[in-house]
């Protein structure tokens, strides 16, 4: 297997972000750029101009990229949420099971993918670790994901990972969401 480096996305990969972070949403990502969206706008435009804030959780600034022979083959969308959360939920009842899945004081790891040539290689796994490292350097002792339960191979490998349920919620139907059942908060304590 070729060598893979981790590092810091750069602001022009904010394309391939937001692709990479519409396959990890499952369509969350791709409703939540349809609200944002100017008339007739792709929605992978509306992605990309997010992810290249720089004053944003979502902004390349979050992500770290797999390279693989110089491609990208995959992300981590990862940064710490803060001690106290607004407790206000959003209006919008799409939105509200995962504001209400949201895990003070961890480092929420808000999006991981792979383009479907690099999967099944142990990346994933890898690209886990290293947010349990930024976990660390962050000064945070537990790391949070939210994870649709019809997902069930994303689901078990977070909890051969660690990560253990800690609530749910019922996931609000959009037809551009992929999922229907519950949202599931899984959380990893570091040790």
């Amino acid at each position: 297997m070729s060598e893979v480096a981790f590092r810091q996305a750069r602001r022009d990969e904010s394309r391939t972000i937001a692709e990479l972070y519409a396959i990890s949403s499952d369509g969350v990502a791709q409703y939540i750029w349809s609200t944002l969206a100017e008339a007739d706008e792709d929605l992978l435009d509306v992605g990309q101009r997010r992810y290249e804030r720089p004053d944003s959780v979502f902004s390349y600034r979050s992500c770290t990229i797999a390279e693989l022979d110089g491609r990208v083959a995959g992300m981590l969308v990862a940064f710490p949420m803060p001690g106290e959360l607004d407790e206000a939920l959003p209006e919008d009842p799409v939105l509200v099971p995962y504001a209400k899945l949201e895990q003070a004081s961890s480092y929420y790891v808000c999006g991981i993918a792979f383009f479907p040539e690099y999967r099944g290689r142990g990346l994933g796994t890898r690209l886990m670790a290293l947010a349990e490292q930024h976990a660390r350097e962050s000064g945070l002792d537990a790391l949070s994901l939210v994870v649709f339960e019809q997902n069930a191979a994303a689901k078990r490998l977070y909890g051969r990972l660690g990560y253990e349920e800690v609530r749910r919620e019922p996931v609000h139907p959009h037809p551009l969401i992929h999922h229907t059942g519950d949202a599931v908060l899984m959380v990893k304590r570091l040790a």
